[in-house]
């Protein structure tokens, strides 16, 4: 199965000189807690994902000022992406070689298209497995206690 069938293709954006400020209330304001960093433009290129543990660790931690410190400064970059036509395995194995939760997909010209989250994958997994365990519990052999 192809990462964009998986993939929540409804996400929020913030942009690289923004305040931290104003990135913590479109989180508040979409009830999320990522956001794809893109350029300010149409390309909708991600050039970073800010989270709420970023701003916790990255800004508010240090006694950095939210209302003055750019999104720039506290978001990861680069960000690591995955094309929309990868399979789901491919995802996964970028996720445990980068030691990370979420990767942007991405679509042609390398756009934002969706993001990728570990859960995702596990609801996928979930769901897969779910018919699986009818059949075993099925085919359990009943021995009277």
């Amino acid at each position: 199965m192809s990462v964009g069938r998986i993939c929540s293709r409804v996400f929020a954006t913030a942009f690289p000189g923004e305040t931290v400020r104003a990135a913590a209330e479109r989180m508040r304001e979409h009830e999320v807690g990522t956001l794809v960093v893109v350029e300010p433009g149409l390309t909708a290129e991600a050039r970073g994902m800010i989270t709420d543990r970023d701003i916790t660790l990255r800004c508010v931690a240090l006694g950095l000022d939210p209302e003055a410190t750019r999104v720039a400064a506290v978001m990861t970059a680069p960000v690591a992406t995955v094309d929309e036509d990868s399979p789901v395995e491919v995802a996964v194995e970028e996720m445990a070689r980068a030691g990370i939760r979420r990767l942007v997909v991405t679509g042609p010209g390398r756009k934002a298209v969706g993001i990728l989250a570990v859960d995702d994958v596990l609801d996928l997994v979930i769901g897969e497995l779910g018919p699986l365990a009818k059949l075993l519990e099925k085919q359990r052999p009943h021995v009277p206690a």
